[in-house]
């Protein structure tokens, strides 16, 4: 049988509801459909699993996946079986009853692709069902992980080429990853035994994505900031460590944000509840270490944060790239601090073995150099991937949008390398940044270091600048960390240069472009000229479908699908199947309840569909479209009087910047107590504060009970009822917890 892509097209546009392939898919399927192995490495959201889904449609056989994850699999499938193709999965999440059954529905032919994990090919009843059906093609998804020099190893993936080999008849094997350098990209070819494979690289731009890197001084209010001005969206936040996902969760969920966390210190069945919470919108962000997320197929994330900086850029780019699968335009925000350098030269030290050591510290100086260039970051990370860019700046990354300046940070490097040399070079970055800032520690009087002339050289200065600044100076070789559990800090030879040679030290920092041309990012150009208010209730009627059915809303219908409702008004079949995403299958199962909902609409607001401009004039406003698609609507100036900034405000900005409340006093030259209650007024009236760090949280169920004796009026009876280390901060901050519970 001659298959042709005319063939694969109507497919395409029965199942999946696109007119037309993406860039690479035609001529990946073009190969894969006359017989030929082919390695396909595409970008995230570049549309992967189409390639091998459109043959396996058309082979006559059954097509075997291998997936690494089964999060990816329950995904797929659901999705497949919605648009009409029948799709099964096998892996650990399966009963024996329900695994049994599948067996015997595939010995029957019932299904035309198979997700499997790599972990299954061990077994040896899974085998004998492969050596009994038709297989057309294997299809091996995340093949970097058959390789060392990958990012996400799998022993597992070993396996599959002895399968292969030893099946009747040898089927087409395809193999598709997101990124792999040269060394990755043989060792697919060569491990999966490719026989002259038809290999192509798409390109890994991703047009949609607005990279950044920024240096906050305080990471925590940056996320807290940037996730209550996109609570209308989901988001990711990645962690190196377990501990930050857990602080970062608390926090958020503190303030009320609905939020969901990930990471390996937690039960399966907490990890499946938090990424299944996430993945049907029933939370709008994932605090999560890199355990979370590949092979994740949520179309609609807008924004993917690294809290801490990853230890390539493979993984980088891999995780940045689960934002924007749909299209749409999405942030991709790295929060670099020089600390995050030393933490992960420690655990490579720790996990490394002695073959991949020397590759994993070249792997994270990429990284950190990625993150200190003042160079365009999109053409950083294609030359990386071995791209030759057709441009020096895309214009669409903050580095193309920011100026660099250039700061000599010579004198602040001296005092940083003479208390080290003063403590004799035996101490590490903690301890040496506490002597800088004048800590007053017990530590540090019993050793004598607060009599050295350095002991508070630096006290102008928050501890986590000058931890950043000693960071800067390892990066730049003036400092080696030796030891591995606990590493000190040791001056090298260039150290030398600096302190008796007049050697100069330079940072680069990036700051934003004094223009009027505003920087692009996902809350500047996402736009469509869409109605907003029809989106918003076509969200509404797709979750409302989602629950119903107990399947992903983004599975019914993408974000840029209900967009593009919103745009063109389809109230019948043939205008419905025009919208990108809609095809036969989905116009039988949800058309009648969209259009209904589009059409009822069209008629309340009088809309004529080829002209928006008459919904403007319906609403009786002019309106102007923002870059997150929400309406501004004009409204007649108010003359408003200027007035003093509110005390209180005053007082929360400097404790959002990292300021204790003892800082504040002092600088405010007002008492603690006033501090104090300023700050719990701000949490009193909702703003977004945590004073988990002042606080007695153990005190928590004794508060509680004394409020519950005395009552709510006077604090010093419940002052005088609990134990005299329960300070009235803790009683006001607990009192306020207490009326909030009762509101409840």
């Amino acid at each position: 049988m001659n298959l042709t892509i005319d063939d694969a097209k109507i497919l395409l546009k029965k199942h999946f509801g696109y007119d037309d392939f993406r860039s690479g898919q035609k001529e990946i399927i073009s190969h894969i459909i006359s017989g030929q192995d082919t390695l396909g490495i595409m970008p995230t959201g570049a549309g992967k699993s189409i390639c091998y889904q459109i043959p396996a449609m058309l082979f006559d056989g059954v097509t075997i996946v291998i997936s690494p994850l089964i999060s990816l699999m329950k995904d797929q499938v659901d999705n497949l079986n919605q648009i009409g193709i029948p799709a099964t999965f096998i892996n650990s999440s399966l009963s024996s009853s329900q695994y049994f059954k599948i067996i015997n529905n595939a010995y029957n032919g019932m299904y035309k692709i198979i997700y499997v994990a790599p972990e299954r090919l061990n077994s040896d009843r899974f085998l004998d069902l492969l050596n009994k059906i038709d297989i057309s093609m294997f299809a091996i998804d995340e093949a970097h992980c058959i390789s060392r020099w990958g990012h996400d190893f799998r022993p597992s993936y070993m396996e599959i080429a002895d399968v292969i080999l030893n099946l009747p008849k040898r089927p087409v094997v395809t193999a598709f990853t997101a990124t792999a350098t040269i060394d990755v990209k043989n060792d697919i070819i060569n491990l999966l035994h490719l026989s002259n494979p038809f290999v192509l690289t798409t390109g890994f731009d991703r047009k949609n994505l607005y990279f950044s890197v920024k240096s906050p001084e305080n990471r925590k209010k940056f996320i807290v900031d940037y996730i209550q001005n996109h609570l209308d969206v989901s988001g990711i936040v990645y962690c190196l460590t377990r501990k930050s996902v857990d602080m970062l969760y608390d926090t958020l969920e503190k303030l009320s944000i609905s939020v969901s966390k990930y990471h390996g210190g937690m039960t399966d069945k907490e990890r499946s509840l938090s990424q299944e919470d996430f993945v049907y919108d029933r939370t709008s962000v994932m605090i999560a270490t890199n355990a979370f997320g590949m092979g994740i197929d949520k179309s609609n994330i807008r924004y993917v944060i690294h809290y801490n900086m990853p230890r390539d850029l493979e993984s980088y780019y891999q995780e940045a790239g689960r934002a924007g699968r749909d299209g749409d335009f999405s942030d991709c925000i790295l929060l670099f601090s020089r600390a995050d350098i030393v933490t992960n030269k420690l655990l490579i030290e720790q996990g490394s073995s002695e073959r991949t050591h020397s590759n994993e510290i070249s792997k994270l100086n990429d990284m950190v150099d990625y993150c200190n260039t003042d160079k365009c970051l999109r053409k950083y990370i294609l030359e990386y991937f071995g791209e030759i860019p057709s441009f020096s700046e895309c214009h669409n990354c903050s580095n193309c949008d920011s100026e660099i300046e250039v700061t000599d940070i010579t004198t602040d490097s001296q005092k940083i390398l003479s208390c080290i040399k003063r403590m004799h070079e035996r101490f590490g970055l903690a301890l040496v940044s506490d002597v800088l800032k004048g800590s007053n520690t017990s530590k540090i009087r019993s050793m004598g270091f607060n009599d050295l002339s350095t002991y508070g050289i630096m006290k102008d200065y928050s501890k986590d600048t000058i931890k950043d600044l000693i960071s800067f100076l390892i990066s730049e070789n003036y400092i080696a960390t030796v030891g591995e559990q606990y590493p000190v800090l040791k001056l090298t030879r260039l150290a030398d240069d600096v302190l008796f040679n007049h050697k100069s030290v330079f940072i680069k920092r990036k700051i934003e472009k004094l223009s009027d041309k505003k920087s692009k990012s996902m809350t500047d150009i996402n736009y469509e000229d869409f109605d907003v208010d029809l989106f918003s209730i076509l969200k509404d009627v797709r979750m409302d479908l989602s629950k119903s059915l107990g399947i992903p809303p983004f599975i019914i219908f993408a974000d840029v699908s209900l967009k593009q409702m919103a745009k063109l008004y389809p109230t019948n079949s043939e205008e419905f199947l025009c919208i990108d995403g809609v095809g036969d299958y989905k116009l039988r199962q949800y058309g009648d309840v969209f259009l209904n909902v589009i059409s009822r609409y069209v008629s309340e607001h009088n809309i004529k569909k080829d002209d928006f401009l008459n919904l403007q004039n319906k609403k009786g406003t002019e309106i102007s479209y923002l870059g997150t698609g929400k309406l501004e609507h004009d409204s007649p100036e108010v003359d408003e009087k200027p007035h003093k900034e509110d005390t209180k405000i005053v007082t929360y900005n400097l404790f959002m910047e990292g300021k204790s409340p003892l800082e504040i006093s002092n600088i405010r030259g007002l008492t603690l107590n006033t501090i104090q209650n300023h700050l719990i007024a701000c949490f009193e009236n909702g703003l977004p504060i945590d004073l988990s760090n002042y606080i007695n949280l153990d005190a928590k169920d004794l508060v509680f009970d004394a409020i519950r004796k005395c009552g709510m009026e006077k604090l010093k009876p419940i002052k005088e009822a609990l134990p005299s280390d329960i300070s009235y901060f803790d009683i006001k901050y607990f009192l306020v917890c207490f009326k909030k519970s009762q509101e409840f």
